[in-house]
């Protein structure tokens, strides 16, 4: 060695210090998961309130705007993580106001189909600015590396979860009908039952 020291990364050696000092625990990950995506959304509701936007109103209004096609009732109410009679409450109250317009599905009148109305579409371009500006902010100091290993995981374990859940729709369908078209009870399912299950399905 000449003496001389060596240039030190202060910036590494922080990052560094800090993930050694730090306990990872795995039960951490749930309730962090469910915190990071609450506060994004309070931020955001915050820039947005000023346009008369409400949470229930700019999350609807932004699903619609990014899905390839149009939406069924029972679509957004999936995404939106709430139940349907809920959400029509909603879509009733958005539509009268000239945010989203509905219209029954073509294969099934029963079915109806969300899209948005031309109050919505004339301020949609100010929502998604607003979303990506937020984005930018919070994301802005976050290595690239880092946020393409974070976006893998999520993706990965949001797979895993929908996969389970489909999987479990396939279960409890076949619990509930055996090959007859009879509950496992061996009881015959009466049309007046089959219209009603279609009819919330839909509705």
């Amino acid at each position: 060695m000449n003496g001389r020291s060596l240039p030190i990364d202060k910036q590494r050696v922080v990052s560094e210090l800090t993930i050694l000092m730090s306990k990872i625990d795995p039960e951490t990950f749930g309730p962090l998961l469910h915190g990071t995506a609450r506060a994004w959304r309070l931020k955001l509701d915050e820039r947005l309130k000023p346009m008369g936007l409400s949470q229930a109103k700019w999350r609807t209004l932004l699903h619609l705007s990014v899905a390839q096609a149009a939406l069924t009732q029972a679509e957004i109410a999936e995404r939106l993580g709430i139940e349907q009679p809920t959400l029509v409450t909603l879509l009733h109250r958005l539509e009268r106001e000239g945010w989203v317009r509905r219209r029954s599905s073509r294969h099934d009148r029963r079915c109806k189909i969300v899209m948005l109305g031309r109050r919505a579409q004339r301020v949609i371009a100010e929502i998604n600015a607003a979303a990506n500006k937020l984005r930018h902010e919070l994301l802005s100091e976050i290595a690239p590396p880092e946020l393409e290993t974070c976006i893998r995981v999520l993706a990965r374990v949001r797979a895993k979860a929908e996969r389970r859940d489909k999987m479990r729709k396939i279960v409890m369908s076949q619990v509930s009908l055996d090959g007859n078209g009879q509950k496992r009870s061996g009881h015959s399912i009466t049309k007046k039952t089959g219209r009603r299950r279609v009819t919330r399905e839909f509705r």
